[in-house]
């Protein structure tokens, strides 16, 4: 069996005075799905905030390792550099902000980190366009500024893009199915299934927190876990989520 590629011990976390996770233990091989589904309120987001480094979360026991290193010891940009990709279920407006220079500046960070060579203009924009073709992103998507006024679905749909364009190793999907219809969820699903389709030697692994089953009917999961009370209190595979889709959480 392959080392973990991220590995989550006995993680608990807090904000303000209040504890959200209560002791996440998670591992999670290359070439993994790890789909994560709970009732409002269980701490899902909280986990995907913590994976990206906000600050507004403090983890008061517990590791968070991504291929043998140190996830909590390293700032934000660090963790993007290593190969950290959340998608929000909230994308921030950033007026002014022009998308694709935005993207092209985070892509030819990411790269140089990796000792590869910067896309110059052109060949980002090449490489992006073929993206939001298979995304059905409109053109004009391009020129504007990062999310500002995106519809939820578009806002959406540009966070697959960037995750496509930055090629990262641990994608976490945070409920990337709100707020789409049911063909631009199945566009999105398909996408994020062409990032674990990693080049030679690369390794990826992809979890993915939602509600809901929908998303997993085009993203099928290695691995389902039952987030309630800040504690994963069952795992198994698509028969959890079957059950879900008759009795409800309850």
């Amino acid at each position: 069996m392959s080392s973990p590629l991220l590995s989550i011990k006995d993680l608990h976390v807090r904000t303000g005075d209040k504890d959200i996770l209560r002791g996440i233990n998670l591992e999670i091989a290359p070439g993994e799905i790890h789909a994560i589904m709970g009732p409002n309120g269980s701490g899902k987001s909280t986990l995907s905030h913590v994976l990206a480094g906000n600050g507004d979360f403090t983890v008061t026991k517990g590791s968070v390792q991504m291929a043998g290193r140190d996830l909590l010891a390293m700032p934000i940009e660090e963790r993007a550099r290593a190969g950290v990709f959340v998608a929000f279920q909230y994308p921030p407006e950033i007026p002014g902000v022009n998308n694709m220079q935005f993207l092209r500046t985070a892509v030819n960070t990411v790269r140089k980190a990796r000792g590869e060579s910067e896309l110059s203009a052109g060949d980002f924009l090449t490489k992006a366009k073929a993206v939001m073709a298979r995304l059905e992103m409109k053109s004009e998507m391009v020129k504007r500024s990062l999310n500002e006024g995106f519809s939820g679905g578009e806002k959406k749909k540009n966070e697959i893009l960037q995750m496509t364009m930055l090629s990262p190793s641990v994608m976490v999907l945070d409920e990337i199915d709100s707020g789409l219809d049911v063909d631009a969820l199945e566009l999105v699903a398909k996408e994020a299934m062409v990032n674990m389709q990693a080049a030679e030697g690369a390794q990826r692994a992809m979890v993915v927190i939602t509600h809901y089953s929908r998303i997993l009917k085009y993203i099928t999961p290695t691995k389902v876990h039952i987030l309630s009370g800040g504690r994963i209190i069952e795992s198994g595979g698509m028969e959890l989520v079957h059950r879900i889709e008759s009795r409800g959480y309850d």
